[in-house]
């Protein structure tokens, strides 16, 4: 199992207020020790979260509840096969998420099964194999537990209902929707390729916008977002909107756009319409780091041809989205 050594690092008097908000954001690892080191302490974390609320550091020497590798220890596989053992998976609510080297596909089951023992509180295995289409549908088999794979997963002190098997949900990110979440106050805001409220819950829920209309064209995500608006109390907030956003995005509306979808280029003039003079774009893309400007110029580019102004305020690393390609977010005022 890969070893994980990311930490909070906090004060002393706030190192229990941060476990708890830890805790309720499914960001602790409960693998590892709390440490205390130089008046601080270090709260393990995740190796999915990311934060700008506090600072994050790598442990040189982790201690660990259980001895490393406990999570496979009973399984009696030949060295080669060991050392092809997955280093990491995810856990959304009570489900399990793991990808496998291809040469370990006749002992999926074996795997799963212990996955399910280290932590008995889940109640399936998920194997993935890639997301693909325009719908980002997730190719993923149930390899232990039960067929039951809806979950519900919390994150940013907000509910997320899903079915595990048909709905991708990315935990990489936590630290961009941590931060949209606090935008947006008395604003009105399209959210174009809204999935299951991956943004528009975490902002209507902290930052009570004026409205927000949530744009999803995936069926099963749409229903999961309506779900959603309802279990975080948000339904005078957020309307739920069906369709391609190329054909039903309103236009001269919006004093905020969020696209949250890395292949949204085509529908960039589609966004920038929608906002009033003086709104903010929020535009995400994957970009090779060769071209990393190519966001910016496209964002000029639609703008111009659209015959609005445009002013970049902000550029940012999400995360590794591939090898030599990241997840970028651009910020954009147009007017």
């Amino acid at each position: 199992m890969k070893k994980l050594t990311k930490a909070v690092r906090v004060k002393v008097e706030e190192s229990e207020s941060v476990r708890q908000k830890l805790i309720s954001l499914s960001a602790l690892d409960k693998s590892r020790k709390l440490l205390k080191k130089d008046g601080f302490i270090e709260i393990p974390v995740t190796e999915y979260f990311n934060t700008d609320e506090f600072t994050l550091v790598d442990q040189d020497n982790p201690e660990y509840y259980l001895q490393e590798k406990t999570v496979f220890k009973d399984l009696d596989f030949p060295d080669n096969e060991n050392k092809l053992l997955p280093r990491g998976w995810q856990i959304l609510g009570d489900i399990i998420i793991v990808t496998l080297d291809e040469k370990l596909k006749d002992r999926k089951s074996d795997i799963g099964k212990a996955l399910l023992s280290y932590y008995p509180g889940c109640k399936t295995v998920l194997l993935d194999r890639g997301i693909s289409g325009q719908l980002r549908q997730p190719d993923r088999e149930i390899i232990a537990g039960e067929d039951n794979t809806e979950t519900i997963h919390k994150e940013n002190s907000c509910l997320f209902k899903l079915d595990a098997m048909k709905i991708m949900f990315s935990q990489g990110n936590l630290a961009e929707k941590k931060r949209m979440s606090k935008l947006g106050t008395d604003e009105t805001v399209v959210d174009m390729f809204a999935g299951i409220g991956y943004f528009s819950i975490p902002m209507a829920v902290n930052s009570k916008p004026k409205k927000i209309i949530s744009i999803e064209i995936n069926p099963v995500s749409f229903g999961y977002l309506k779900e959603n608006i309802v279990l975080n109390r948000v339904v005078e907030i957020i309307e739920p909107l069906a369709g391609d956003c190329a054909k039903v995005t309103p236009r001269h509306i919006a004093n905020r756009v969020i696209m949250g979808y890395f292949d949204g280029q085509d529908y960039l003039g589609t966004g920038i319409n929608a906002l009033l003079p003086g709104g903010i774009l929020h535009y995400h893309e994957a970009v090779p780091e060769a071209i990393e400007s190519r966001p910016v110029d496209r964002i000029f580019e639609v703008s111009k041809s659209l015959g609005r102004q445009v002013e970049i305020t902000e550029r940012r690393r999400i995360k590794k989205y591939a090898p030599g390609v990241w997840h970028v977010v651009v910020d954009a005022r147009v007017e």
